[in-house]
């Protein structure tokens, strides 16, 4: 059943003003090397939002990441160009900075993008957050995204990532894939679109 915005924003969709918001899907990783969204991403909606709950890497330090499928594509190797900032604060308050991180970011590159870095593996450490993906099924324009994550560091601070982009392509994106650079993890991610 479709929510308002009021009530969306209630059950965790914050940031919609107008405009239906459905949830579509939920899978939970369990030990898993990756969760792929391959249904359910279709015109009906004009905006897709992900949102991810304690993604608990099982290797320290690893990177939670994403990459898309074009129509009719495999390999989840779109090409796109993304930009990443960061803000970070240790617990023993020793450093505290914001700053651009080049080495996160791609120039028409087909890798996954890093959304959450350096995640710890320790009980008392996940990421979460969100990812916002536009117009997927365009195929005129690219497909932009942005997302905002929360990340519990594997050195003990914390880290406020930031990205953004676009996917260089025409063609509809229909499949969206999440995992970490290195090894399973744990998490929920759920899927809602907004018309």
């Amino acid at each position: 059943m479709p929510l308002g915005a009021n009530k969306a924003a209630i059950m965790g969709v914050a940031g919609v003003s107008t405009g239906d918001v459905v949830l579509l899907s939920s899978q939970t990783a369990s030990g898993d090397a990756s969760i792929s969204f391959t249904s359910g991403i279709t015109s009906t909606y004009g905006e897709y939002i992900f949102k991810f709950y304690n993604m608990a890497p099982a290797t320290n330090g690893a990177d939670f990441r994403f990459q898309a499928n074009a129509s009719g594509q495999s390999g989840y190797n779109e090409t796109m160009t993304t930009t990443f900032f960061r803000g970070e604060h240790y617990e023993n308050n020793s450093i505290a900075v914001l700053g651009y991180l080049t080495g996160y970011d791609q120039a028409q590159g087909t890798g996954f993008q890093q959304i959450g870095v350096d995640v710890g593996a320790d009980a008392d450490q996940s990421c979460a957050g969100e990812l916002h993906l536009f117009n997927p099924s365009s195929t005129t324009y690219v497909k932009h995204f942005y997302s905002r994550l929360s990340s519990s560091a594997s050195s003990d601070y914390l880290l406020d990532n930031f990205s953004a982009g676009y996917f260089n392509v025409t063609a509809a994106i229909d499949d969206v894939q999440f995992k970490m650079t290195s090894g399973n993890f744990d998490g929920t991610i759920k899927m809602w679109g907004v018309k």
